[in-house]
């Protein structure tokens, strides 16, 4: 039977990326993203907004682009998959587990003029924004939009 595992996110970061290098050199970010759901009004009552906080490991490149131009409050995009970690609670001796997203792509939203909530406005530096690849190394420009002759529909 086939299975699927992938996670598709937007929403702002709730703190600047925190990286960190393995031994062998290579980057690790973890990032918090905040993600808003609107409920809408029922019978009389008022519209909610219900807002989940997600903890997203990043690798490689897409780490460091994330440490270099992300920052709190800017909204992001996260594309990756579901991980479950497992340890053993050192104190209590109890099996933990946490669910959590590895992103494997993310882009950078929000305009250069502002909106991007915590930039100030000021990431002309910034590379336009992109989807990076987990594994680092690679082309950091987006694939050619296909020609109609290859769209299969």
């Amino acid at each position: 039977m086939a299975s699927v595992n992938k996670v598709i996110l937007i929403g702002n970061l709730t703190r600047d990326p925190e990286i960190k290098y393995t031994p062998k050199g290579t980057a690790v970010a973890d990032i918090g993203l905040a993600v808003n759901r609107f409920i809408p009004a029922s019978e009389g009552g008022e519209k909610r907004e219900e807002t989940t906080f997600i903890d997203v490991t990043l690798w490689g490149r897409t780490a460091e682009v994330a440490n270099e131009y992300a920052k709190k409050g800017q909204p992001l995009y996260v594309e990756g998959r579901l991980q479950m970690d497992t340890w053993e609670d050192k104190q209590s001796g109890q099996k933990r587990s946490k669910l959590k997203v590895v992103g494997e792509n993310i882009q950078l939203l929000g305009s250069k003029g502002g909106g991007g909530g915590g930039r100030g406005g000021d990431y002309e530096d910034a590379p336009p924004p992109r989807r990076s690849s987990g594994g680092g190394g690679g082309s950091s420009r987006p694939p050619a939009e296909p020609e109609d002759d290859d769209i299969p529909f």
